[in-house]
């Protein structure tokens, strides 16, 4: 079993994936660090396209597996490889609270380029993630889709993941 967890960045993607994966006893695994080449500096260098693909794949083939993040463009390999697809919707301002925090917590600064970008996100920024591109990307996936919005608790959020399997077979 392969679930993927997507949504806006600040909306909750890494966390559901370490505590779903957790509860099920599965790989956990992190968009971010395939896409990114190295952890520092931070969020600078991109991994080539082929080589994060490679990565992706060999790691899913983990039985169950969790990937927290976005891999929309990945290609269909990776990306028709879910049992399910959990897309998180969270509204901007409790996502921009949560960046920040973040961001403070993470590297003491707050990288102001990057909560402008985040904050495009329903809108639809020129790249990257957008809700547009998002449900576009979902409206073509061969999995269920379940969609979880607003602020739950995580322990609330893993229950309608697993009522969600249990729903989809």
């Amino acid at each position: 079993m392969r679930i993927h967890i997507t949504g806006a960045s600040g909306s909750g993607t890494s966390t559901l994936a370490t505590a779903l994966s957790e509860r099920l006893g599965a790989a956990c695994l992190d968009g971010d660090s395939y896409y990114w080449l190295r952890p520092e500096p931070p969020f600078a260098d991109k991994r080539p396209a082929d080589a994060r693909r490679a990565m992706l794949a060999r790691d899913l083939q983990a039985d169950p597996a969790v990937l927290g993040g976005s891999i929309v463009g990945w290609g269909a390999e990776v990306e028709d490889a879910f049992d399910l697809i959990v897309f998180l919707y969270l509204d901007a301002p409790i996502r921009l609270a949560r960046l920040r925090e973040r961001e403070l917590r993470r590297f003491g600064a707050v990288d102001e380029d990057f909560l402008e970008w985040a904050g495009q996100y329903d809108q639809g920024p020129s790249e990257g993630r957008s809700l547009a591109t998002h449900r576009a990307w979902l409206a073509s996936r061969r999995c269920p889709v379940l969609e979880l919005r607003g602020d739950l608790p995580v322990a609330a959020r893993v229950e309608r993941v697993l009522a969600g399997l249990k729903s989809h077979g």
